[in-house]
This record gives structure tokens, sequence and C-alpha cells, in this order.
């Protein structure tokens, strides 16, 4: 068996929404918060946060003095809401790739690797894939003026099945465009579910991110919807070495709790908090 270096583990923002959407943590704070209470060294934001701030060059450059004097990297930021990159409607579809202009300025300025973004469309099966592909591939031209990467990750509708969003990035054919695997985002819609594990693997190829998604843990500490283990050894097997995100989504226990359980899951199959 092929030795594999141990994946460093990351924080999402996403798993202290309630605290702050609640007022009781202010997003420039993230950092802080990852290192000092959860001995984790890189962060991964998300938009909707800092939207009144999504122009302020100086917001971000503050924000970046504080990852740099804790010793904190900033990964990526997530982007949601600003319309549909595979839209069938060829003028909301640049309108899209325009409006995520700002957040690659906000990720290069915070020194980012990425911003993830949807391949949200409509129309066919194939009218998805070619209209998807489109916006990501005009998105991935204007990324790489500021040297970022644009990553999808399966998030409901076509994007939830592996196989497809796989498709989209072979049509695609960037290096700076590829995915951001996520272990629980395999709904496509009411009750129909794609296996996780097969998306996983289909979309590791293309990964330069990994989110470990929970909900719930059992009284061992195991994730009761998601076989980390089994996960993990996907994820290594595509010879990914990089970060994986905790994305702690659950209603219980409090968020701290549920990120802490993450982290001492995501460290029982090799994973290490680089401090």
């Amino acid at each position: 068996m092929t030795e594999h270096a141990p994946n460093p583990i990351s924080l999402a923002q996403w798993s202290l929404h309630r605290e702050i959407r609640g007022g009781r943590l202010d997003p420039i704070d993230f950092p802080r918060v990852t290192r000092e209470v959860y001995g984790l060294d890189a962060v991964e934001y998300v938009n909707s946060f800092y939207r009144q701030w999504a122009t302020d060059e100086d917001y971000f450059r503050r924000l970046r003095r504080r990852c740099d004097e804790l010793g904190v990297r900033s990964l990526l930021i997530m982007c949601d809401g600003e319309g549909a990159l595979g839209d069938p409607d060829e003028a909301k579809r640049a309108r899209a790739i325009e409006n995520h202009r700002k957040w690659l300025e906000a990720a290069r300025i915070l020194g980012c690797h990425s911003i993830r973004v949807n391949a949200q469309s409509g129309g066919t099966f194939d009218e998805q894939l070619q209209r998807a592909a489109d916006g990501l591939r005009r998105l991935g031209e204007l990324a790489a003026t500021y040297s970022l990467n644009v990553l999808v990750e399966n998030h409901g509708g076509l994007s939830s099945n592996g196989a497809w969003l796989a498709a989209v990035m072979e049509l695609v054919g960037r290096e700076n465009v590829g995915t951001l695997p996520d272990f629980g985002n395999f709904n496509m819609g009411g009750d129909k579910w794609y296996d996780r594990y097969t998306g996983v693997r289909e979309l590791m190829p293309f990964a330069k991110a990994v989110s470990a998604k929970s909900h719930e843990f059992d009284a061992d500490g195991n994730e009761v919807r998601t076989d980390y283990a089994r996960m993990m050894e996907i994820v290594r097997g595509a010879g990914y070495t990089g970060y994986v995100g905790i994305e702690w989504e659950g209603g219980g226990p409090s968020e701290e709790e549920g990120i802490l359980l993450t982290k001492r899951l995501l460290e029982r199959c090799g994973c290490v908090a680089r401090t």
C-alpha cells in the first residue's frame, strides 16, 4: 500500500454561521477563533458574511494582516448568490461571471488559492453541461488574470451528480478550474440522492480542496451519514495532499462541539492539525 502524507485540516466559516449571524462572532475575528479555539492554521471564507465589505479593499487588507499575525492561511472564498454561471440567458451568464470579479480581488488580497463557485444552470442534461462549462471556462480565464483557481462544489441539482460535474470539468479543460468535493452535498432534489462515495471518487481527479461535511455523531464519535475512513481512503487514493476542510452543519450539539468532533474524527482518520 502506498504511504501518503497526512492531510492538514482547515476550517470552513460556514461551521460558525449561527455564531456569526447571531452577532456573537465578528467575521474579521474568524481567523483568530480558528487558531485560538480550534488549533487550526487555515481558513475558508463564506462571501455572504462579507457582502457589506465586498468592494472595500482596505477591509480585506486588514483581514490579511490579522491572518499573517496569527500564522493563519487563507485558502479560498466560497461564493454564493452571484448568479448562475450556466444561465440559459447568455447576458445573465456574462453578468454572473462579472459578479465574481470582486471576490477574485478579495481572494487575491487575502492570499487565497481559489474561489469556490456553483455550476447552477437550466435546461436539459446536455444543455446544462454545455452552459455550465461555458460559464466556468470564461470565469477561469478571468481568474487566471488574478493567478487564482475556480473550484466547483457539488451543491445541489445536477452539480450533485458526480458524473455530470466530472464531464463539465473535462469540457472546460482548464488547469485552474477544478472541483471541491463535499462529503455530504449529494442531494439532487427531493428524495433523490447520488451515492456520495461514487461522487467523491469521480470528482477527486479535479480536486484542489475537499470539504468534510458533518451533521451528526454517534456515541463513538463517528459521523452517522458518512464513513470518514472510507472517504479519506478515496481522497488519499486520488493523490490529494491538500487541506481537508471541516464544515459542521448540524443542528446540535453546539457549533464549537460539532467542529471539535469533526476535527477529532479527521485526526483519527490520519489528518493533522498544523499549529
